[in-house]
């Protein structure tokens, strides 16, 4: 791997919280931000960065308790704080309306955006990313507000889940990586685990805080429809049919949206961009 193969690192201040991103290169063209998911990091976009970097400007964040990011001391981890950081995000980039691709929980944040800022968005992608299902909901609405607080605030205070658990190695890391989707290639689990672990004295631990997928009731308390309903741009909405979300077509959530494409991946889970990279890429481009 050459050096111009490599992002170059940047960060930036949102409310008080040191947040990392990679830049691609290109300032020249159009700027096309990536957003990762819950317990991930930007790198995990270096395949596509790679490929679209010659007709882009391509910009990965890593959100607030992810890969070289900050830990916000408080744990504030709630949908509106990671909606300011992407605004901030966007802001640093420049005026011009951004094309945006994201994936699992980062659609979930770039949704409210798109939604409260309809001509700040050029395009949007998300990669298996509506977030909460109808069976979520429901679920939810059966444990009622009083249990899921108890449980989140259980979560919070248990110092055990506070405590990152230690790896023996990066190779380690990469096997666990596989275990949880077998799809990945050993290569692409080993550049996604050199790259979301930190080395400590007695092992390797994960970059991310064990707090960012605690999520609290008040969390998605306000249904997503509210703010897709209100997108203006383009979106392309991806869902793998291997994946333990739901259909957003099958289940209505794709309704929702004014000018939409819908593909299924019938071989690919929650990873798309993983999973079936080369058609991942082609749509992208198509798309784009």
């Amino acid at each position: 791997m050459t050096q111009h193969d490599e992002p170059s690192s940047h960060y930036f201040i949102s409310q008080g919280v040191k947040l990392h991103y990679l830049d691609w290169g290109n300032p020249g063209a159009p700027t096309l931000l990536l957003i990762h998911g819950t317990r991930d990091h930007a790198r995990s976009w270096d395949w596509t960065a790679r490929a679209l970097r010659d007709r882009w400007h391509v910009v990965a964040l890593d959100l607030r308790g992810h890969g070289d990011s900050e830990w916000p001391p408080d744990g504030a981890y709630l949908l509106p704080y990671h909606l300011l950081d992407i605004l901030e995000m966007i802001e640093l980039l420049g005026p011009a309306p951004v094309t945006v691709v994201a994936h699992s929980f980062g659609g979930n944040v770039v949704a409210r955006y798109a939604g409260i800022y309809p001509e700040r968005i050029r395009k949007i992608v998300f990669v298996d990313s509506l977030g909460p299902t109808p069976d979520n909901y429901g679920n939810w609405a059966k444990e009622g507000p009083v249990k899921r607080s108890r449980d989140w605030i259980a979560q919070r205070r248990d110092a055990g889940l506070m405590q990152p658990r230690r790896l023996a190695s990066i190779e380690d890391g990469a096997a666990r990586m596989r275990k949880t989707n077998p799809r990945l290639t050993a290569a692409q689990a080993l550049h996604l685990a050199r790259h979301g672990l930190r080395k400590f004295e007695d092992g390797y631990s994960w970059k991310f805080d064990p707090r960012v997928s605690m999520f609290a009731p008040e969390d998605f308390a306000v249904h997503g429809s509210f703010y897709w309903r209100e997108i203006t741009a383009p979106a392309l909405i991806l869902y793998g049919r291997k994946s333990w979300t739901s259909d957003p077509v099958a289940d209505g959530r794709a309704d929702f949206f004014q000018d939409k494409r819908c593909v299924t991946f019938e071989d690919a889970g929650h990873w798309i961009h993983h999973d079936a990279l080369d058609e991942f890429l082609r749509l992208l481009n198509e798309f784009l």
